[in-house]
C-alpha cells in the first residue's frame, strides 16, 4: 500500500466534491485512515451500492486528484487497489472503469409517503416477448417507409437552425399549415392552421382535453372501447359512463345520459371494427348541442380503408364548428416512434389547450416537427399513405381469405378499415379458451374481455395485423382454422350418443 499523503487539501475536511463523477467523495485530511485508503473505500462503496454501476468511466488520475485537492500519487495508489481487487479494471486507451459484475448491492428505495396509493399497470398492452405470431392491435409496419426519404427528412432538421428559446408550444406556426392541409386532403375536414394544436399522440391529445372539463365531469366512452382512454378519463377525476355499441356505432337514443363529453371512433370502431353510420353521427351531434356537450372524435387509423367509401368526419358534419374535437395521428401513418398527433378544436378552445401544453410540457420537439414539415411538404406521407395502404390490403386479403370459409359459425367484423379485424366465435366456442389454445401453439390473440366494462362481453377474438406480413397473417390464420376445427369435431363427438354394448 502506498504510504499516507501529505499533500494539502482544500480545507482540513474537504467537502463532498463531485470531479466529474456522479457521487460525492469526503476525504478528510485530519483521520487516522490515509487519504488513498478513504478514496478506496469511497469508491469501493459506491460500486457495492450500484451509485456507480458497471462500465462507469472514472476521471483520470491527474483530473481526480486535482478536484480533490490531493496528489496524483492518492488517486493512483487507490485505484490500483480497486483494480486489484476486481472492483475496477484499467483498459488500456479507455482509461480506467467499474468492472462488470463488482456491483454486489443495489441502491434501496426509501418507501414512499403514507397517503400514496400505488396505482395499477398502465392498461397498454406491451411487445410479445414470446417466440411466435402476435396479432398485436396498434402496431404499425415499417416495411413500406422509404428509408431514403427518412434519412432525408431527417438530415434536414439537423440542418435548420437550432433556437436558444423554447418553440410554439401549440406547434410550429409551418407544420400546423401542413397538417391542416393534410386532413385536408386526407379526411375532407377544412381546418385553418390556427385551429390545429400539435401533440404527442392520441393520448395526450385526450389527457389535455379531459383538462378543460369541469372537476367531477360525466364523460361518456364506448362500453367495449378504448381502455386507455377510459383509464386516462378516471385518472383525471372523471366519471365514465358506457354508451352501448352495435353494428352501426355508438347507440344515441332519447335515454342517452347527459355529459360533457363522449369519446368515440367513428371510421373504425376500436375494438370491434364497426363504421358509425350517418344517421348516428348525425344523432350524436344533436345530442351535444342538446346537452351542451363536447366530441372527441378519435381517427386513430381513419386513412386506411379499402374499398369502402369514407364517411364524413363528426368534426365536418359540425355544421356549428364548437362541438367537435378530433383526434389525428402520424403514429399509425409513420411509426410510433415518431409519437406525434394533433387535434383539430374549435377555435375558442384553442387558448385552453395550448395552455394546458405549455403547463404540461411546453411543447413539441423541434427536430421532430422539422422532419415531419419536411415529409409533409415533399409528399413523403402521402406516398407513404398509398404504399401501406396496398400492404395492409395485402395482408388483410391473406388473413381474410382463410378466416371467412369459417363462416357461418364463425364471423369477420371490422374488414372494411383500419389494421385489425374482430373473429366473432359461435357461442359454442368460447374465446378466452380458444386464445389459451392458440397461446400453447404459438398464435398470440387478445380477447374483448379487457375492452368491455359495461355490457355482455362479445365472443370474439381480436386480430391486429398491422405489423404482420402476409405470409405470418396467413400462417396464424391457418392455425386458428386448426383450433376451431378441432374443438368443432371435439363438440360433435361429446354430442354423439354412445353406442350400446354389443351382447
Amino acid at each position: 500500500m502506498v504510504a499516507p499523503q501529505k499533500a494539502p487539501l482544500r480545507a482540513k475536511h474537504s467537502g463532498p466534491l463531485r470531479a466529474d463523477l456522479p457521487i460525492a467523495l469526503r476525504l478528510q485530511r485530519g483521520a487516522e485512515t490515509p487519504l488513498q485508503a478513504q478514496l478506496a473505500a469511497e469508491l469501493r462503496a459506491a460500486v457495492l451500492s450500484g451509485a456507480l454501476p458497471e462500465g462507469t468511466t472514472l476521471p483520470g488520475s491527474r483530473t481526480l486528484a486535482a478536484g480533490l485537492g490531493v496528489t496524483r500519487g492518492v488517486v493512483a495508489g487507490a485505484y490500483a487497489e480497486l483494480v486489484a481487487d476486481g472492483t475496477l479494471e484499467a483498459v488500456v486507451g479507455r482509461g480506467t472503469r467499474v468492472s462488470a459484475g463488482a456491483a454486489r448491492g443495489q441502491l434501496v428505495d426509501s418507501p414512499a409517503p403514507g397517503w400514496f396509493r400505488r396505482p395499477t399497470a398502465a392498461p397498454v398492452d406491451g411487445p410479445g416477448t414470446a417466440r411466435g405470431i402476435h396479432f398485436r392491435v396498434g402496431v404499425a409496419t415499417t416495411a413500406t417507409l422509404d428509408t431514403r426519404a427518412w434519412r432525408q427528412a431527417w438530415a434536414h432538421a439537423a440542418r435548420t437552425r437550432v433556437s436558444g428559446d423554447y418553440s410554439d408550444p401549440a406547434g410550429e406556426p409551418e407544420l400546423r399549415a401542413a397538417l391542416a392541409a393534410f386532413v385536408g386532403r386526407s379526411r375532407g375536414l377544412g381546418a385553418a392552421p390556427e385551429r390545429v394544436l400539435v401533440t404527442a399522440g392520441s393520448l395526450q391529445a385526450l389527457n389535455l382535453i379531459l383538462r378543460l372539463l369541469p372537476p367531477a365531469s360525466r364523460v361518456l366512452l364506448e362500453a367495449c372501447g378504448y381502455r386507455a382512454a377510459r383509464q386516462a378519463i378516471m385518472d383525471a377525476g372523471h366519471h365514465v359512463l358506457p354508451l352501448q355499441v352495435d353494428a352501426d356505432g355508438p347507440v344515441i337514443g332519447p335515454d342517452t345520459p347527459a355529459a360533457r363529453l363522449a369519446y368515440v371512433t367513428p371510421s373504425h370502431q376500436f375494438p370491434l371494427g364497426g363504421r358509425m353510420s350517418l344517421p348516428r353521427r348525425l344523432a350524436l351531434l344533436e345530442w351535444a348541442r342538446a346537452h351542451d356537450a363536447l366530441i372527441v372524435e378519435d381517427d386513430y387509423d381513419g386513412e386506411f380503408r379499402y374499398g369502402a367509401p369514407p364517411l364524413p368526419t363528426l368534426a365536418g358534419l359540425d355544421s356549428s364548428g364548437g362541438r367537435v374535437l378530433y383526434l389525428g395521428t402520424l403514429s399509425k401513418v409513420l411509426t410510433p416512434a415518431v409519437r406525434t398527433g394533433f387535434v383539430v378544436g374549435p377555435g375558442a378552445l384553442m387558448p385552453a389547450l395550448v395552455r394546458a401544453r405549455t403547463l404540461l410540457d411546453s411543447g413539441h420537439p423541434l427536430p421532430v416537427q422539422h422532419a415531419l414539415l419536411h415529409l409533409l411538404r415533399t409528399g413523403e406521407i402521402d406516398r407513404h399513405i398509398r404504399r401501406t395502404r396496398r400492404w395492409h390490403a395485402g395482408v388483410r386479403a391473406a388473413l381474410t381469405q382463410i378466416l371467412e370459409p369459417l363462416a357461418p359459425h364463425v364471423t369477420l367484423g371490422g374488414i372494411e378499415a383500419g389494421l385489425h379485424v374482430c373473429l366473432h366465435l359461435s357461442p359454442a366456442h368460447d374465446a378466452r379458451e380458444v386464445a389459451a389454445e392458440l397461446a400453447r401453439h404459438g398464435v398470440f390473440v387478445s380477447t374483448l374481455h379487457p375492452y368491455t366494462f359495461d355490457g355482455p362481453v362479445p365472443n370474439a377474438l381480436l386480430l391486429g395485423y398491422g405489423g404482420l406480413t402476409a405470409h405470418e397473417a396467413a400462417a396464424g390464420a391457418r392455425e386458428i382454422v386448426r383450433v376451431l376445427t378441432q374443438k368443432a369435431v371435439a363438440a360433435r363427438r361429446a354430442r354423439r350418443p354412445a353406442r350400446p354394448a354389443q351382447v
